[in-house]
């Protein structure tokens, strides 16, 4: 299991609909998404503070190998997209998600819990 990260990067002139572009991005890709054997939940979408023209989407896959087929997939149905709402390509990072214990009372030798 992967963690996915995509920076989209919307035109200037078309951040302010950064909801309604992502909702129509998810609609090109989400049926074949959802219908692909390594989909392993849904995403979620983050518009960058310090940048209003970045959206970050986060989500789980089943693997990196998988991922990477399915992205090859999606390239002419995001084409059109690509070309009238963004300046570039989206930036795909993958992520192992640390098992950090955030619920228990950990001292580590530092004299004071959390």
């Amino acid at each position: 299991m992967v963690t996915v990260k995509e920076t989209w990067y919307l035109r200037d002139e078309v951040a302010d609909r950064a909801l309604e572009l992502m909702q129509e991005m998810d609609d090109l890709t989400g049926p074949n998404a959802h219908a692909d054997p390594g989909w392993a939940g849904h995403a979620r979408f983050f518009r960058r503070g310090s940048d209003p023209t970045q959206v970050i989407m986060i989500y789980p896959w089943r693997s990196v190998a998988d991922h990477t087929r399915l992205c090859d997939a999606e390239k002419s149905l995001l084409a059109d997209f690509h070309t009238r709402y963004c300046t570039r390509q989206r930036d795909i990072e993958y992520m192992e998600e640390l098992p950090v214990d955030v619920d228990g009372d950990h001292d580590h030798g530092h004299g004071h819990g959390h």
